[in-house]
């Protein structure tokens, strides 16, 4: 099932609101180099101040997000601007096929999850 959030469900997500005020800021579809989305995923490409445009990607279950800038926020800007476009023009987000970075990031999270398993298994008496 696809997770649609609000403005507002975006926002709660975010760690302090000059996080919000930056990820409002960088919400707009035509900043961005790349944006894609699945049922399960959004992604996204946005040039900063680097050579390489930052990596962007964002689980929609949990939700979980990942991005290839520097920054110790959690979500940094760049994820919170990637769901604040989804949620104000989600057809921005065309349906396609994730880029292998994106199924790289879902592996790794799968890989993760699948240690996390066993070894709850493995205590078990």
């Amino acid at each position: 099932m696809r997770v649609r959030w609000t403005v507002e469900d975006v926002s709660k997500m975010a760690p302090d609101a000059g996080s919000v005020a930056a990820g409002r800021k960088l919400a707009d579809a035509r900043q961005w180099k790349l944006l894609g989305a699945s049922d399960a995923h959004l992604w996204g490409e946005l040039q900063g101040s680097g050579a390489k445009p930052y990596q962007t990607c964002i689980e929609r279950a949990e939700p979980a997000f990942h991005c290839s800038c520097p920054s110790r926020k959690f979500p940094c800007k760049h994820g919170l601007a990637l769901a604040y476009t989804e949620a104000q023009t989600p057809t921005a987000l065309s349906a396609s096929a994730a880029p292998e970075w994106v199924e790289a990031w879902v592996r790794k999270r799968a890989e993760r999850d699948e240690r996390v398993i066993l070894e709850n298994r493995r205590r078990r008496p």
